[in-house]
């Protein structure tokens, strides 16, 4: 009988990457739908808002309920978009909802919102039921044997299962049953939660002249963010310049002057201060390299930015892991973002986060570059109190890019950036 080849490591790499690649997705279309059922929720609060003030119109009292339906409609629509967003592609949001119901009908965005409405308090939240609880089954149903013997003896049949629990075998039932619901969610968890999220990508997406505006506006608003930090920019390179190389050199030229006045006496002390002159010229060099670094990186032309966050992740104060799939060469300007906004994360994790583990994961998919730095410390970072998080958007959001920052408090913290890096 002929002998078995071994499988090759490339395939069985593939293998190992396309199971990843899947349980990414279940995961992911389970974290979808619940969040999308619970804007489904709100959304048919909302619906029930609608129909309350429309049935009191009668009585009178709905003519002053009317005025708070579009601003409702609006606030439920916005987190909708908001969860859209963190997703997939940014969906842009709206601002605030017209005053008045009449100026309210007459908007087409406030007309499609509320269609919308309609489709996600239904179907929506049918569908996020029905993904959250087949996964919450699966996990109990095959669970089940180990602590079936725990339950009261009159109550032991889980919910979803039409056969009387009496011995181990009838246990086994039940855990196989728990399997045949997750292969069900394996295979129609990720349809399920693009179902889900199909409607807002349809309804809650802005018209063409709208979009328009709304994406110059943000353009502009993108614009004036980066030339500020591009300004402050110029400022830190000049305070560094100022306050380190150009103090030592004027202090090498003061002990120059003073060593050529000391040889010119015959002073013993003239070796002294070439030497002091020496040291000082060397600091200089360091603090000009220093510089030169924060302006653009050479290890990016030299390494890469896989060997470039790979000497960040090795310098950092906290054991970093770095997980980079092949990316080929992006645009210098994007590899650089991508590398500051690392250092600047990877700092600030040594910094404040009492982390025991950080991880930077890098991938490449079409023309988008994404990045992910993530630790396992106390959370509860917000732009607001001066962390560097409000640079670092800056820096993505000059590129077009999109920035996303997890961090409840008692973490863990993730900052999630997309970068545009061509094709």
């Amino acid at each position: 009988m002929a002998a078995r080849q071994p499988e090759p490591a490339g395939t069985r790499r593939d293998g190992r990457r396309g199971a990843a690649a899947r349980a990414r997705d279940v995961s992911g279309a389970f974290r979808h739908l619940v969040g999308g059922l619970g804007t489904a929720v709100l959304a048919l609060a909302a619906l029930a808002w609608l129909v309350v003030a429309g049935l009191t119109c009668v009585i009178g009292v709905g003519l002053l309920l009317l005025p708070t339906v579009p601003r409702a409609v609006r606030v439920v629509a916005e987190r909708e978009r908001a969860r859209l967003s963190r997703l997939g592609p940014e969906i842009i949001g709206m601002g605030p909802a017209p005053d008045g119901a009449r100026a309210a009908l007459a908007d087409p965005v406030v007309r499609r919102e509320l269609r919308w409405l309609l489709a996600h308090g239904t179907l929506g939240l049918f569908l996020g039921l029905a993904g959250a609880t087949m996964v919450l089954d699966a996990v109990q149903n095959i669970t089940y044997p180990l602590w079936w013997r725990a339950l009261p003896v009159e109550d032991r049949t889980p919910t979803p299962v039409f056969w009387d629990v009496r011995d181990d075998a009838d246990a086994m039932a039940v855990a196989a049953l728990g399997v045949a619901m997750a292969v069900c969610f394996l295979l129609l968890g990720p349809g399920m939660a693009r179902l889900q999220a199909w409607p807002g990508r349809r309804l809650l997406t802005p018209t063409a002249d709208v979009d328009l505006s709304l994406r110059i506006a943000q353009l502009s608003a993108t614009r004036a963010a980066a030339l500020d930090a591009h300004a402050a920019e110029l400022r830190r390179i000049e305070r560094s310049l100022h306050d380190g190389a150009q103090n030592r050199l004027v202090a090498i030229t003061v002990l120059l002057g003073a060593a050529r006045r000391a040889l010119a006496r015959n002073r013993p002390d003239a070796e002294d201060m070439l030497e002091r002159a020496q040291e000082t010229a060397e600091q200089a060099l360091s603090e000009l390299r220093t510089v030169v670094r924060g302006i653009l990186p050479p290890v990016l032309a030299d390494r890469g930015l896989a060997g470039a966050l790979a000497g960040l992740a090795a310098n950092c104060g906290v054991p970093c892991r770095v997980d980079v799939d092949a990316l080929g060469r992006c645009p210098a300007s994007i590899e650089a973002t991508a590398y500051f906004v690392t250092a600047e994360a990877l700092t600030n994790i040594s910094r404040h986060s009492r982390a025991r583990h950080a991880t930077v994961t890098v991938r490449r998919a079409g023309d988008r570059l994404s990045l992910r730095i993530e630790d396992d410390g106390v959370g509860g970072a917000d732009e607001r109190h001066g962390s560097g998080l409000t640079g670092i958007r800056s820096r993505v959001e000059a590129h077009d890019g999109r920035l996303t920052l997890t961090s409840p408090p008692g973490g863990p913290t993730a900052i999630e950036v997309e970068l545009p890096c061509g094709s």
